[in-house]
């Protein structure tokens, strides 16, 4: 029987160090190694290979939204089950439009979080009923913007929490190296977030966007 290689990626090493207990008690699940954040997540994988990622979402460095697009883009093969104390809608969008595999929140049981990873590995979508009864209403309060408003959909809509951090920051001055000192965060990860912030401005711009932004956005 091949077992599951499971990497664990969380910023707290009690939830680390617990979830890595579970799992190591199941015969089918052989714990490759735990991440304390996203670019060691990232490195990991890379170099172990696993065959799941449970993936937290906030992490410091590379948060768990934006390793899970790095993973999926460099390591499609791998799947990414994305786990969280927050139900928060945009980053499950954000998390499954990236590919991840499922989204639990980490108050499940430790034997249904066992089961949820063997069903990522059969195929199954893993989601919570009050996770997916936020998304059935986001979308659906998509489908109506869209259909009442057509394409002039207004940027600061479709930015997501991090974008919205990181445009704050940006009105106020501040440069890509002091956004990423700020928010503990690469500098490179920070110069993916504003090309998408750009992206949706339709323009590569910055003093355009920030000025765009200033319109847009209560900053302190």
């Amino acid at each position: 029987m091949n077992r599951i290689r499971l990497l664990i990626a969380d910023d707290q090493t009690l939830m680390r160090d617990g979830l890595k207990t579970i799992f190591d008690l199941e015969e089918d699940i052989e714990v490759v190694g735990t991440a304390e954040n996203g670019e060691q997540a990232l490195e990991m994988t890379e170099r172990l290979k696993p065959d799941v990622v449970l993936m937290d979402i906030r992490m410091p460095v590379l948060d768990g939204v934006e390793c899970t697009r790095l993973i999926k883009k460099r390591f499609p093969e791998v799947l990414v089950v994305a786990l969280t104390t927050f139900d928060d809608d945009e980053y499950i969008i954000q998390a499954l439009n990236y590919g991840a595999s499922g989204y639990l929140l980490k108050d499940i049981p430790g034997d249904r979080l066992i089961q949820a990873v063997r069903e990522a590995v059969s195929g199954s979508l893993l989601m919570p009923a009050q996770v997916a009864a936020k998304l059935a209403c986001r979308l659906s309060n998509l489908s109506e913007s869209l259909h009442g408003k057509g394409n002039g959909t207004d940027p600061e809509q479709t930015l997501s929490t991090r974008e919205i951090e990181i445009a704050r920051l940006m009105v106020r001055g501040a440069s890509n190296r002091e956004i990423a000192d700020t928010l503990c965060l690469t500098e490179g990860t920070v110069k993916n977030y504003i090309s998408s912030i750009y992206s949706k401005f339709g323009t590569n711009d910055r003093s355009q966007v920030i000025s765009r932004l200033k319109a847009l956005l209560v900053v302190d």
